[in-house]
């Protein structure tokens, strides 16, 4: 059966199991973008939707709905697939000025509707194929629009997003009844913000909401966007000829944690001791790719607003151009560990005065970029910092202490 037939169907049976249970969530005193209250912000992300349209996308039981209309005087809009979904939101807010319901497919409510002045999803979108919803939902709102959308992130077993734009199961949780299998694109935030990029939209932030009990995994994303305006036909380009460029250079991030132990370094199983990191992937930022190197190797949950970039390192190995990225993480969550199939595993807290020997030549030029006064012998690297708030300057990094 495809993805969003299944969602559908899960959606359906929950909605008739709450219709049985005569269940209406109350009214929010703000919006809560997580299933959890009392973490992000409110309808502020919205902007200005006093007497603006607003579109409520998977509304369910309408409760944000009346929320936005009686609060903050939007005149909104709940579209919801699951017909058992929308007649509780029908039924129960039929009399609140400044709200409707209407039940079908997003996409195809969209293609006859007049656009909207804002929009968002709470936890719904990720049920809907992205190359399906976003392209209706560019054409859905008006230039200059916000789009807010509340993601899955990491589940309740501890599965973070997806590098890749395809749906995985998920289950839908119940009090007292069987979960209900569902499919979800869980996808990592560069990945949405590459598909809202694609489709007309510019991202303005992204926040991943923790849940407030530090021991729960499940986080949240949350994506602010804004529809971009429409533009003339681009001016076209095209490549210098049909073969692609030769690889010349090598480019990766490696992380500092500093804690009242030390800082943080793995055993390679080839020997060398060495900070978390590794390869850039590709529309990836440098901040990401820390975050996710970090994530990957030692089990360690940061964000991207947790890192500050050092500068580049750059040097030469055996004629390949080696281009390192320091990145100083400030704030992090869990213990780290050393994960299955990773080179480097083996962590421990190293003293700034004790640091051991052997450490890995990137690594070791990292550290001196940072602190150059830390005794660490390296090969030199031309080290270029970047600019907070600051013009940036170039130096070269020999590692003599």
């Amino acid at each position: 059966m495809p993805a969003e037939d299944i969602n559908t169907q899960a959606w359906t049976v929950y909605g008739q199991r709450q219709l049985a249970r005569a269940y209406t969530p109350p009214i929010p005193h703000q919006m809560a973008w997580a299933p959890w209250e009392g973490v992000g912000p409110g309808a502020e992300i919205l902007g200005d939707i006093n007497g603006r349209r607003v579109l409520d996308i998977g509304s369910g039981a309408g409760h944000h709905a009346v929320h936005l209309a009686q609060a903050h005087g939007a005149h909104v809009t709940g579209i919801e697939l699951s017909p058992p979904q929308h007649e509780r939101a029908a039924s129960t807010h039929a009399d609140i000025q400044g709200v409707q319901f209407a039940q079908g497919d997003v996409a195809d409510y969209l293609a006859g509707a007049e656009p909207f002045d804002a929009a968002y999803a709470i936890g719904t979108l990720a049920f809907i194929d992205p190359h399906r919803a976003l392209p209706a939902l560019r054409e859905g709102l008006r230039p200059g629009a916000p789009l807010i959308l509340s993601l899955l992130h990491t589940d309740l077993h501890g599965h973070g997003p997806s590098t890749e734009v395809a749906p995985r199961e998920q289950m839908i949780l119940l009090r007292d009844d069987p979960p209900l299998p569902t499919q979800m694109w869980i996808l990592a935030p560069q990945l949405w913000e590459d598909l809202l990029m694609e489709y007309g939209f510019r991202v303005e932030a992204v926040d991943l909401l923790n849940h407030p009990d530090e021991n729960a995994p499940v986080i949240q994303q949350l994506i602010r966007a804004r529809r971009l305006p429409d533009t003339p036909v681009r001016v076209s380009s095209r490549p210098r000829s049909s073969r692609p460029p030769v690889a010349h250079a090598a480019v990766g991030v490696g992380a500092i944690l500093l804690s009242e132990d030390g800082i943080l370094l793995g055993r390679h199983r080839r020997g060398t001791l060495e900070l978390p990191g590794g390869t850039v992937e590709a529309r990836e930022s440098f901040e990401a790719a820390a975050v996710r190197e970090l994530g990957e190797e030692t089990g360690l949950i940061a964000r991207p607003g947790d890192v500050t970039l050092l500068g580049t390192l750059v040097d030469h190995v055996e004629g390949v151009l080696r281009v390192t990225v320091g990145a100083l993480v400030h704030a992090w969550r869990g213990q780290p560990a050393t994960q299955p199939d990773e080179s480097v595993g083996e962590w421990a807290w190293h003293p700034l005065d004790q640091l051991p020997d052997g450490l890995f030549v990137c690594s070791a030029q990292i550290l001196t970029a940072w602190q150059p006064e830390l005794p660490i012998d390296h090969t030199p690297a031309h080290f270029t910092p970047f600019a907070h708030g600051t013009r940036a300057t170039t130096t070269t990094v020999d590692g003599l202490g």
